[in-house]
């Protein structure tokens, strides 16, 4: 495969919340007025459009809104910036268009206007439907407002969502989890992703810990909540994501595959492929909204649709880090990757990845069912551990 056949997605972030959660790590900042800026729609045009000649005609296989909260912009900034996307790159014809959405901020009969935009995916953040852990969690929406914005979906006919589930919450037990797995099931989505909070660098739980259940208590949460899931119809296709038939997310899939996905917005990280093996960069853009706003509005004017040049830092990937780029992202997958997509997605001799399988092999980390090599049940649970036999 040519980098020119590399699959393409695109990431837009949207970093303003209307608080930040003390668990959250994400580029996020509180907003201070009443809606965010609308000279934010502005200059994600202007960065999508800086960005398009490195995407070689490739057409966009999916789109995603991430945060922050996006559902804080109105449906008419999403119809403008779909359009605007669609007029400057390929989109193609059914492309997953995805919007992450927080319950306390969706107003009545918004999800309709999220719809005729151009939205046909939502991803709603419930993380959990106890009340006191969604206090302890510092989440302005209630599990009320969880439902009420499932029946506003369904109401817009947006039967593709996902909700978001978090387990080993502040003092939370093993009884405590399952219910959370249950009512979600109940609401009948069609992809669930189910993550255990973890204490990130830089954050308040990190500074301030809470007590969080041990190790053992949260893989037991991790095993029963997963059966019940199971149980439930929802297939387990990466490290947190259950599906539904059909359901799995387009975007973060390819982003697991190793394909190329253009980030736009503050903060947003992106992974584009000139050639290869040598022409794989990672791209960021600056994460503070007023320094991204101020770099678009002072880039030279480029020659195509006016637009600015491209801003933000730009790194190639060399090719000794190839491997465990790929991996770690690859190994996340239940269905784990063939040598023929490793060499296909980083242009490298499958022996640069050998080496490093037949160690974790040996070390139970790893199982072969030819040709997928995938991660075994203890390299899961130990997956830092089996990613870092990779570096280089």
């Amino acid at each position: 495969m040519s980098f020119e056949s590399l699959p393409l997605t695109l990431y837009v972030h949207m970093p303003w919340c209307v608080r930040k959660c003390p668990y959250c790590d994400f580029n996020s900042h509180q907003l201070k007025s009443a809606a965010p800026s609308g000279d934010y729609i502005d200059a994600l045009i202007r960065d999508f459009e800086a960005e398009l000649p490195d995407l070689g005609g490739r057409p966009i296989e999916a789109i995603f809104f991430g945060g922050g909260t996006p559902s804080l912009f109105a449906p008419d900034a999403f119809a403008r910036l779909l359009q605007a996307f669609a007029s400057r790159g390929r989109i193609a014809v059914d492309a997953e268009v995805t919007l992450e959405a927080n319950p306390g901020t969706i107003e009545r009969g918004r999800f309709a206007g999220y719809r005729d935009a151009g939205i046909n995916r939502v991803s709603l953040g419930a993380q959990t439907f106890a009340p006191h852990a969604l206090t302890r969690l510092g989440r302005i929406h209630s599990a009320e407002d969880t439902y009420r914005a499932v029946d506003e979906l369904r109401a817009a006919g947006l039967d593709n969502f996902n909700l978001d589930l978090m387990y080993a919450l502040p003092e939370q037990t093993l009884d405590e989890a399952l219910e959370d797995v249950r009512r979600a099931c109940a609401l009948a989505p069609s992809h669930i992703s189910h993550y255990q909070l973890t204490l990130e660098p830089g954050t308040v739980f990190h500074n301030r810990p809470p007590p969080l259940p041990d190790e053992d208590l949260a893989f037991q949460m991790q095993n029963d909540c997963q059966a019940l899931l199971a149980q439930s119809g929802f297939e387990q296709y990466e490290v947190s994501a259950y599906a539904r038939e059909g359901a799995r997310c387009g975007h973060n899939l390819n982003y697991w595959r190793f394909g190329d996905y253009v980030g736009i917005g503050a903060g947003a990280h992106g992974k584009i492929t000139a050639s290869l093996p040598h022409g794989v960069h990672r791209t960021e853009k600056a994460r503070q909204p007023r320094t991204y706003l101020e770099q678009l509005a002072a880039a030279p004017l480029g020659t195509r649709h006016g637009g600015a040049r491209r801003i933000g830092e730009r790194k190639a990937v060399a090719a000794g880090e190839l491997p465990f780029e790929f991996v770690l992202n690859a190994l996340r997958l239940n269905e784990g990757f063939a040598l023929a997509d490793f060499e296909s997605r980083t242009g490298l001799d499958a022996s640069a990845v050998e080496s490093g399988l037949r160690s974790a092999l040996s070390r139970g980390l790893v199982e072969f069912a030819a040709p997928r090599w995938r991660a075994s049940g203890l390299g899961r649970r130990f997956l830092n551990d089996l990613q870092a036999g990779f570096l280089p």
